[in-house]
């Protein structure tokens, strides 16, 4: 039982993180974007 929870909430925990990476790899990019076509 206490395992399931744990595991549970370290893939909660897990998928946070990656998610949260690839939204700022997302936006960093398209950040940089529009900074290189503001600059031209």
């Amino acid at each position: 039982m206490t395992s399931d929870i744990g595991l549970m909430s370290l893939g909660v925990i897990v998928g946070v993180v990656v998610i949260g990476a690839v939204m700022g790899k997302l936006y960093s990019s398209k950040m940089n974007e529009e900074l290189s076509a503001k600059g031209k």
